[in-house]
């Protein structure tokens, strides 16, 4: 009898699963909450584990080819930190929309916001191109690279940010099946552009039969094929899916009146994102005083960290949307529940994280370089890093959650205090006037988060948030 109990839970467990990542019309304002949780995170976890294998892999690959070009890649993703931080600023200001047109029933008009979320991203992706392929070279010299990394490996900097019309794109529709409630949708384009940049990146990094090696610059290109395979998946789900948005012709027409609603909204989530993500553009700079084998190792670690993070920020989604459809149905106290729930899987989850980090860095390090000295700066960025998770983890449902809820001015603001008046003095001062060199880098992100954590959690006590007009 135990037995057979036994296995109907985990029968049960992997229908839920199986019915989370698929297609379903589930009403998330009625459900039972833990299910409408289980529901969204299932397939939002899914796809920012798929978000943050891009970076992973290119590091993988990449790592073969020496110090520098590793730290290449690390320093030009702090670069399209700025990028992501103005997608994820437009994502935030159309989940605050969408998901409360949702909630209101009015699906219409959020198709109508779908598309002009869509134009904006569009618009602004060709001005950060243009200079952003001219100015490569000078962007690395500016940023500290080595002579080398300037001269042979500015054409992955180029390419990527020459390019970013793609990852504009890839987060800003997937931000709209996810407020939508269509998270399965998000999940499958990441899922098709990972496989394809797999396949694609060893093969163009190194070459193959008639496939010349293009070295660094191959990572670059097979990164930008796979995000541009998602993002040609993504416009046929918008416009032949079965997704609660689809849009037609009578959609696809300018609307200044919403765009303007969107980039007010918007303001807000690029200025939080901006700030956060220069600081860590900052941060980068100051280790790299340090040399390219520590800048290296912090790059790997900051890779492994964020694999780690994202399958929390998937949970934090989860808990922008409920906020944001509940908030719709007039359910708020619903809302803040959610939130809750959300909060105590993310710590628990994150916790468990940081302790493996803790005791066995090295482990994780070791899997992208062999080179001693690179594993031993890596091991010590991850393990001090990693001592903040728990925080880490509640910080980033309750600021997801004051997000969702349409309040992006206030998270703006603590971003500010935590990561320009806080984390960046703190480093400069532990690192280089304390002479605790990297380490006094990893130690002020450490304290500059759990900052941000209680900080969050006290403004979200005070429930002006379930206030927020959208």
């Amino acid at each position: 009898m135990e037995s057979n109990t036994y296995k109907n839970k985990i029968g049960a467990f992997f229908r839920g699963i199986a019915r989370a990542v698929s297609d379903n019309d589930t009403d998330y304002t009625n459900v039972r909450l833990r299910k409408a949780l289980w529901m969204l995170s299932i397939p939002m976890v899914l796809e920012v584990i798929m978000e943050s294998v891009f970076g992973v892999v290119d590091i993988f690959f990449v790592s073969k080819l020496g110090a520098d070009a590793v730290a290449t890649v690390g320093v030009t993703e702090s670069l399209l930190t700025v990028i992501y931080a103005i997608s994820l600023g437009l994502g935030m200001g159309t989940t605050a929309l969408i998901s409360r047109r949702i909630g209101e029933k009015h699906a219409e008009q959020a198709r109508h916001v779908a598309f002009q979320a869509i134009l904006t991203g569009m618009v602004i992706s060709v001005f950060i191109a243009i200079p952003g392929w001219i100015f490569a070279r000078d962007i690395l010299m500016l940023m500290g690279g080595s002579a080398r990394m300037v001269q042979q490996y500015s054409g992955y900097t180029s390419i990527l940010i020459g390019s970013n019309l793609v990852i504009m794109l890839l987060f800003i529709i997937n931000a709209i099946f996810r407020s939508a409630g269509d998270a399965s949708m998000a999940m499958r384009v990441l899922w098709i552009s990972n496989i394809i940049n797999l396949i694609l990146d060893p093969l163009l990094i190194f070459g193959y039969g008639p496939v010349p090696a293009m070295g660094i610059e191959g990572a670059a290109i097979a990164t930008t094929i796979g995000r541009g395979t998602g993002v040609c998946y993504q416009l046929y789900l918008l416009c032949c899916g079965k997704g609660r948005i689809r849009l037609k012709s009578e959609h696809m027409k300018p609307d200044l009146r919403v765009i303007g609603q969107l980039i007010r909204l918007s303001l807000g989530g690029i200025g939080q994102n901006i700030i956060a993500t220069s600081s860590w553009i900052v941060l980068m700079r100051i280790v790299s005083v340090f040399g390219s084998t520590v800048l290296a190792g912090y790059t790997i670690a900051i890779r492994v960290m964020v694999f780690a993070l994202f399958p929390s920020w998937g949970i934090s989604n989860a808990a922008a949307t409920l906020v944001g459809q509940n908030l719709g149905a007039g359910k708020s106290d619903r809302a803040e529940k959610a939130v809750w729930a959300a909060g105590w899987v993310n710590m628990a989850g994150l916790g468990a994280i940081g302790l493996v980090f803790t005791f066995i860095p090295h482990l994780f390090i070791r899997f992208f370089t062999r080179e001693p000295e690179i594993i031993m700066a890596g091991a010590q960025a991850l393990r001090i890093i990693s001592y903040g998770f728990v925080l880490y983890g509640l910080s980033m449902v309750l600021l997801n959650a004051i997000n969702g809820a349409g309040d992006t001015i206030t998270p703006t603001k603590l971003n500010f205090v935590c990561f320009w008046l806080i984390e960046i003095p703190l480093a400069w001062l532990l690192a280089l006037y304390f002479d605790l060199a990297a380490r006094g880098v990893f130690l002020s992100i450490v304290i500059a988060e759990s900052m941000l954590c209680l900080l969050a959690l006290w403004w979200f006590r005070k429930g002006k948030w379930k206030l927020k007009k959208v």
